[in-house]
Order: C-alpha cells, then structure tokens, then sequence
C-alpha cells in the first residue's frame, strides 16, 4: 500500500522547490506586512521596520534602519542570484546564442521604453514626481511564472523560456537604471576603492580563483565600498555575480562550478527570506484615507498606464518589429496571439517597481502613491493576461502531450 504520509511530504517538498511555492511566501509575507499596516498593531509594525541600526563607512552614512538593510544589504544577494541565472543561461542554456539572447533582450528594451515615456507623459509638468519614471519598467518573474506554470497546456515551452528570459534581462535593465538615475553624488575615494574591488574580483576570476569565500569576501568589501561611494549597494551583488567561474577544470572537474554552488546556496535563502522580507516591510502602507479618486492622481495614474498599457505595447511591438525584421524568430509553437497575452503578464511589476519607488521618491505620501499605483497595476495586468491566455487565445490550446517545461 501506499503511505499517504509519504505522498503528503513529498507533495510538500515539490510545492517548497517550485517557484509558486516561493511566490505564495513573497505574498503572504506582503499581505501580512499590509494587514499589520493597517491594524491595532500598526505602531509596532512601524516600530519594527524602523528599528534603528546605523552604520558609518567611510565617513558615509550606510543603512540607519531595519528596512534599510533589506533593501541595501540583503537584496544585494537578490540581485546577485539574478546575474547568476542569466549568467547559466548565457553559458549553457536557453540563451546560448545570440540569436536566442536577441528576442527576450529587443523585448526587454521594448517593454521598458514605453512605460517610461508613458509615465513621464502622464506625469509631464510635476518635477517632483517625474523622478519615478521608471517604476512601471520591470517585470516579476516571481508573480509570472506560477501564473504561466499555471496556464499549462495554454503557454507553450518555448513560450515559458522567453517569458522568462525577458525578466531576468528586464531586472537586469532595472538594476543599471539604479545605478545610473538613483545614486548620489559620488565619493571619489570611495570609488577608487569599489574600482580595485572589482578588479580584484575580476582578476580572482582570470586566476582561476573556485573558492567561495574569496569571491564572498570581495563581494562585502565592494558592498561597503560603493555604499560610501554614493552608488547603490546593491551592484555589488552585480559585478559578483559577472565574475563567479560558470565553469570547471582541471582536479575541479568532477566538482559543480563556483556559479552552480553559489547559486545553490543562496537561491533558497534569497525565495524565502530575503524576499519575504522585502514584500513585508515594504508592501506595508497605511491605506486611511486612500481613495477611489486617489488611483487619478499623477504617480499611481501613470504607473498603472505604464503597466497596464505600456509594457504590452513596448514589449509587444518590439517583438512583432524584431521578427518582422528577421532579426531573430518566434519561440516554436508560439503564436502571435500567445505572444501578445505574455506580453501583457509583463505588465506584473513589483519587487523592483516597489524598490525603485522607495529610490526614487523621498516623501511618504508619494511613495504610499506609487506603491498604490504598483499594486492596481500589477492585479490588472494578472487578469487581463490570465483571461485573454485562458479563455480568448485559450481556445488555441496545444494537444497535452506538447506540455512540459
């Protein structure tokens, strides 16, 4: 007989490791943050993500609270399994041509244009909300993939990978916007110390360096280094993950490469604490006040078109001008249609749009503003993708036995 208990565990050890088990925890650790926010307990919750826990480097003042240590020290690790996943992709996967980067990487561009220009047009004539002109870029792999995992036989597998593909180049763009648009001014001293840090981390690499804790170590001096340099921290997580060794040689042969270790180690800790983290101390906003009318306002106006309308029609048309073009081709067994409900599933923005909020704006009610606009955003570009994929091109659905990852 079959142990029901044994079925159970194993049930549960699949739903753990799959990316819908890590976007349930991202969730619910949001929905709590949010429902905290607006409890009895709402003082304590402010209490706890303000916790005071300064830092000095330099001479520059590093993360002062609780919050701002996940934002600038743990999402370094985020950002740095990010790189580590493009970067096994670019090696040896889905993306190992440039013919197959070319599609997702044309979307990407696509898909973050658009929004952008859409924003600031909504937004034209109000300086102080125009800095958040790139909210509505990014796209979520975390919220997209259950949802296209979920479609099944309605989203073909060529499909999944350039979904997939064009959100981690979509968190890649977003992560060189940081740098560029949401630094400060720089510390030059400060700079030529992050400058020998990767140098030091590059030529770790040339050597031949495969020992974790060198590439670790060199990761925290860049972290402190660009922290006093007025650059996001967070591009240490970047330039680390640039420099891991993708592969093995020599005595290291039988061994996973450097890449594959780290990326094994960390991807767990990253889906379920880090992120979790992030989603519950940043999704917790105060919702008195908050209005029907409020969604009219310029920040969550034009984030919302930015999502909503922008990343389809940005992402959408530089795919249909890419292939038109002959510039590259359609994954197999992916229609127009098919393309185009994808298309609007990336307009699903949130864990950089909510961290590019926090950079961009340093009054509350425009940060509450554009957390509002994230959120109606996102919800209505989950639906409009699900029912158009589901029920309108759904009815094209491929035959079961072409499913598969």
């Amino acid at each position: 007989m079959t142990d029901p208990s044994g079925i159970q565990a194993a049930s549960i050890r699949r739903f753990l490791l799959s990316p819908a088990g890590g976007a349930t925890a991202l969730l619910l650790a949001s929905l709590a943050g949010l429902v905290l926010a607006n409890s009895a307990w709402a003082a304590g919750y402010a209490a706890l993500i303000t916790t005071p826990m300064r830092l000095s480097i330099l001479g520059a003042h590093g993360p002062e609270t609780l919050e701002a240590w996940v934002s600038d020290g743990l999402m370094t690790l985020f950002f740095l399994v990010v790189i580590l996943e493009i970067k096994t992709e670019i090696v040896s996967g889905h993306l190992s041509s440039l013919r197959r980067i070319a599609l997702p990487l044309i979307g990407a561009l696509g898909g973050m244009v658009v929004p952008a220009l859409l924003y600031l047009l909504v937004t034209y004539g109000h300086s102080e909300t125009m800095r958040g002109w790139a909210i509505p870029v990014a796209t979520d792999a975390a919220f997209t993939l259950p949802i296209i995992l979920a479609l099944e036989r309605h989203v073909s597998p060529g499909a999944r990978i350039w979904l997939m593909a064009l959100a981690i180049f979509d968190d890649v763009l977003g992560i060189v916007v940081i740098a560029l648009f949401y630094g400060s001014a720089p510390y030059w001293p400060a700079m030529v110390a992050a400058l020998l840090a990767s140098i030091a981390l590059i030529g770790a690499n040339r050597v031949g360096v495969r020992t974790l804790w060198g590439y670790g170590l060199g990761c925290v001096l860049l972290w402190g280094a660009l922290l006093a340099s007025g650059l996001h921290p967070t591009l240490a997580g970047v330039v680390t993950g640039l420099c891991l060794p993708a592969t093995t040689h020599g005595k290291d042969a039988a061994q996973a490469s450097p890449l594959a270790r780290a990326s094994a180690a960390l991807s767990p800790f990253v889906t379920w604490v880090v992120l979790p983290l992030f989603g519950f101390m940043n999704v917790g906003v105060s919702l008195a006040g908050v209005h029907a009318g409020m969604m009219l306002d310029a920040v969550p106006l034009g984030i919302m078109a930015g999502l909503v309308i922008g990343k389809p029609a940005g992402v959408f048309g530089a795919t249909v001008v890419c292939t038109r073009l002959k510039i590259t081709t359609l994954p197999a067994q992916t229609p127009m249609p098919m393309l185009f409900g994808l298309s609007l599933l990336c307009g699903i923005g949130f864990t950089i749009s909510l961290f590019i909020a926090n950079l961009a704006f340093s009054e509350t009610w425009l940060v509450t503003s554009a957390k509002i606009g994230i959120f109606a955003g996102s919800v209505l570009s989950a639906i409009m993708g699900w029912l158009w994929l589901r029920f309108l091109h759904g009815r094209n659905a491929l035959p079961p036995q072409q499913t598969g990852v």
